[in-house]
């Protein structure tokens, strides 16, 4: 528990609860060791490491004492469940499925929670994502992969990073999202039998920018929401 405060106390999460802020630090243990032992552990221990990290950010969102955390805490529970899923041989379609679950209450949320007054640029910067979403697929998608499933999903995906950057929460949240976006376009891109940096690489860079992006997803979603129960 010392540890846990200690870093919780270190981190970019001042001014949170800090039943809020103990589960965030614990998960970046969590996606931490997911990183270094993934190559380590056999199918059963990756499926609870590699579920535990974004689960814990679950956990913490549950402890927001504002409106609108349990939106927050239904995407990321949706996310760990997409994470564990895919660990498993033969569920990467349910693991897809779960995280597609995740992007459209991901979308419903934040329209809820749109800014107003957004600028020319700020429209044209998720239309920008929208288009990648369509056009992505047809470029990367291995044959291995449905077609189809590949392209809604794709649309959900970036679907979810524009409305987040039209909405009102802090931009880290939305920068989170894009971060997820580049996290599954390098995984597409792998599963097609390519590489950029090389497998090992590739792959920690995947997990790296997924993790790192849903982390600042929770932590600028937390901040708006808490901000604007502050101001009623």
């Amino acid at each position: 528990m010392r540890v846990m405060t200690a870093m919780a106390a270190l981190l970019p999460i001042s001014g949170l609860p800090l039943r809020f802020r103990l589960p965030m630090a614990a998960s970046l243990l969590a996606g931490l060791a997911y990183l270094l032992l993934a190559p380590l552990l056999g199918i059963p221990a990756n499926i609870v490491v590699k579920g535990s990290g974004v689960a814990l950010i679950a956990l913490a969102a549950l402890q927001l004492p504002a409106t609108g955390a349990r939106w927050l805490a239904a995407v990321m529970a949706l996310g760990a469940l997409g994470d564990m899923l895919l660990e498993v041989p033969g569920l990467f379609i349910a693991g897809a499925g779960s995280f597609a679950a995740g992007h459209v209450v991901a979308i419903a949320f934040y329209l809820r929670h749109r800014r107003r007054g957004t600028t020319l640029a700020d429209r044209a910067l998720a239309a920008a994502l929208l288009a990648f979403g369509v056009l992505m697929p047809p470029l990367l998608t291995p044959a291995s992969l449905p077609y189809g499933l590949a392209m809604i999903y794709a649309v959900l995906l970036c679907g979810m990073a524009g409305s987040l950057w039209l909405s009102r929460f802090p931009r880290m949240a939305a920068i989170g999202a894009i971060g997820f976006v580049l996290s599954d376009t390098l995984l597409v891109y792998r599963m097609g039998g390519r590489t950029l940096l090389g497998p090992e690489l590739d792959g920690a860079l995947v997990w790296a920018s997924y993790f790192g992006g849903q982390w600042l997803i929770a932590l600028g979603v937390a901040r708006g929401l808490l901000a604007r129960q502050a101001h009623g």
